[in-house]
């Protein structure tokens, strides 16, 4: 008689004391043909422990069989993960007494958020007494902190060909006779004579004033001061303006 030809390992771990092959069987067919396989462990009464009883990835396959809503979940999820290769695959098979439609979506969430993948309800049946409800997941193939180089992708150079030299519009056509005159600004003497028209040369040469505020500038500076809007002057000197006096704030 021709041995069987082992490939991988599969750990069978359960709540209860004694498991049927019968059971067991039937798990390892829903995992397929590399699941008969595999080298078959047993692991009972695992819900009374906190650990499995093998190396970090160390399995291919892993069946959780469970009579319980409860079992597996929370940090058993992080054990199975632990044990199993990157890669590998976790069946959860579930003998229940009652099972609502929920179950199934229950389960796959868990897994989910445990970091496991592809998570799935396969195959639920009933009889009069019990319901058996299995969910697949897979481990993801990589490990934690693992990098991956992610390929940038390069953008080609947009290239602006014109081939009618009518389409471009000149500038300068666009402008009218009088955008192109060129503005007038006044002057320092056309201002200065505006001042003149209100002042007497001997107002400017010699300027006196009747309050004795005149030459302090225009804070001082009544409405009717002939001096108004001259810069501050001395009286009896000559009012002269600085460089920038008068020049217009265009």
């Amino acid at each position: 008689m021709e041995a069987k030809s082992v490939h991988g390992v599969a750990l069978v771990m359960s709540d209860e004391q004694v498991v049927q092959m019968t059971t067991i069987n039937d798990a390892l067919r829903e995992l397929g043909n590399e699941a008969l396989q595999c080298d078959v462990q047993l692991y009972t009464q695992s819900s009374s422990q906190s650990k499995l009883p093998v190396e970090p990835s160390s399995i291919d396959f892993l069946i959780c069989i469970s009579r319980s809503h409860e079992y597996p979940g929370g940090s058993w999820f992080d054990e199975i993960s632990r044990a199993l290769k990157p890669g590998g695959t976790l069946l959860v098979y579930k003998i229940l007494q009652s099972a609502p439609r929920e179950t199934e979506k229950s389960l796959e969430r868990q897994l989910l958020l445990a970091g496991f993948l592809d998570a799935k309800g396969v195959q639920r049946s009933s009889n009069a007494v019990l319901t058996v409800v299995i969910v697949k997941a897979k481990k993801a193939s990589w490990k934690i902190g693992t990098s991956f180089a992610l390929k940038k992708g390069t953008k080609a150079p947009v290239k602006l060909q014109i081939d009618d030299d009518s389409d471009l519009i000149d500038e300068d056509s666009l402008l009218t006779e009088e955008d192109l005159k060129k503005p007038q600004i006044p002057g320092r003497a056309e201002e200065e004579e505006k001042v003149k028209l209100g002042l007497t040369t001997e107002q400017l040469n010699n300027p006196q004033s009747s309050c004795g505020s005149c030459g302090l500038g225009d804070a001082f500076r009544c409405g009717t001061c002939p001096y108004k809007g001259l810069p501050p002057f001395k009286l009896g000197e000559k009012v002269s303006l600085s460089s920038n006096f008068l020049v217009a704030d265009i």
